[in-house]
């Protein structure tokens, strides 16, 4: 189950931040095989003023607009898998969302299975895994 944190500029609108959204979720559903209800995505703004980055960094030509995308997930996807995963994210926030590619800042967190608990405090393994079933206990 990857978990996704988004960043933004301050004054995106919510209509631009679904499509940004869908387009990771898409992404990350159609290049590692997520599941489709396994959408868990935080998006946050960033003010102009408190991000310093590099416009020019590895040669990218980076605008005013950078969404730095976060995602934590666990271990076990090959380097093509990952490569495959950001030219995806990539892609389909120019399609969706009218995002530059050279805006795309993507980096990633691996862990285990014991790294995660996704209800009850129990770990993530404990609970039955099911699209779209609900857990009570």
């Amino acid at each position: 189950m990857p978990f996704v944190r988004t960043a933004v500029i301050k004054g995106t609108s919510q209509q631009q931040r679904q499509r940004i959204v869908d387009a990771i979720h898409q992404a990350l559903v159609e290049s590692i095989g997520m599941p489709e209800d396994e959408l868990f995505n935080l998006v946050a703004d960033y003010d102009p003023e408190q991000f310093f980055y590099s416009r020019t960094f590895n040669g990218v030509a980076r605008s005013d607009n950078l969404i730095v995308i976060e995602i934590t997930m666990r271990r076990g996807r090959s380097d093509a898998m990952k490569r495959e995963l950001y030219k995806k994210i990539a892609d389909n926030l120019g399609v969706q969302a009218q995002v530059r590619p050279q805006d795309v800042f993507i980096f990633m967190h691996e862990n285990d299975y014991s790294d995660w608990s996704v209800g009850f405090g129990k770990f993530a393994m404990a609970l039955v895994q099911q699209a779209g079933s609900v857990a009570t206990e």
